[in-house]
């Protein structure tokens, strides 16, 4: 995924393409069916037709375009996009942002999360309950403004993940990430603060204590409260969009 190489530093030329087309689909400069052929793409990103292919090849494993030997290349509509794929998702929250959105994924997280916590919990290994402290220590430290808070937030949920032992939510470090990274800079503009340690620290304290129902719920409101922050700004911007009234 381009979030893996860009983490890396190494985002392929073909991932420039890929970058690039995806966000022209989701922002719709490339809608309605419309799609450059191949060619033109090469001639746009001065590419070969081979890095091309493999960039449309992308695209077409995301649902966003399909290729037909007589149509030719043509957008898709959203309801075929692979929304649980990360690029998608990190595209859509960027260059298409709507609460509603953000307010989907959140409510989706609630399965997942917490359950993930309750698996930490049971399966924790001393190796992955150093990690998720670490995680937690990372989040302190960046209150003294001495890491990341951004980083130090997904840091913590990411090693809960690969702390459950079960290799299909360890997979899902991406997507989470991605969705963290849009979400937690709303919140924290929202609260105007940070998240919360002690919240964090007792999904921590649960999971060491291999305290299954008290991680899961530790967790759960974690992110009930960012569901309620995200309606909360939502009915706030709407509010402040509305026309006052002459009086």
């Amino acid at each position: 995924m381009l979030d893996r190489f860009r983490r890396s530093g190494r985002l392929t030329l073909t991932g420039q393409v890929l970058e690039s087309l995806g966000q022209d689909i989701v922002s719709g400069k490339l809608g309605n069916g419309s799609f450059p052929t191949e060619a033109e793409i090469s001639q746009r990103f001065q590419t070969s037709r081979s890095v091309t292919r493999e960039a449309v090849k992308m695209l077409t494993a995301k649902g966003m375009v399909s290729a037909r030997p007589r149509s030719g290349i043509v957008t898709q509509p959203q309801e075929q996009w692979s929304l649980l794929d990360p690029d998608v998702l990190r595209w859509m929250l960027e260059r298409k942002f709507s609460y509603e959105l953000l307010r989907h994924f959140t409510e989706m997280r609630l399965g997942i999360e917490p359950i993930a916590a309750a698996l930490a919990a049971k399966n924790a290994s001393p190796s992955a309950l150093q990690a998720i402290e670490h995680g937690l220590q990372r989040m302190i430290a960046a209150e003294h403004g001495d890491d990341d808070h951004l980083e130090a937030d997904i840091s913590f949920h990411v090693a809960i993940l690969n702390a459950t032992g079960n290799p299909f939510y360890v997979q899902l470090d991406e997507l989470i990430t991605t969705a963290l990274k849009i979400s937690i800079r709303m919140t924290n503009r929202i609260k105007g603060h940070t998240a919360s340690v002690p919240a964090h620290r007792r999904v921590f304290d649960a999971i060491k204590a291999a305290d299954e129902s008290r991680a899961s719920a530790a967790m759960m409101k974690i992110i009930a409260e960012v569901i309620a922050l995200i309606s909360r700004a939502q009915a706030l911007d709407a509010r402040a969009s509305k026309p006052k009234k002459l009086k």
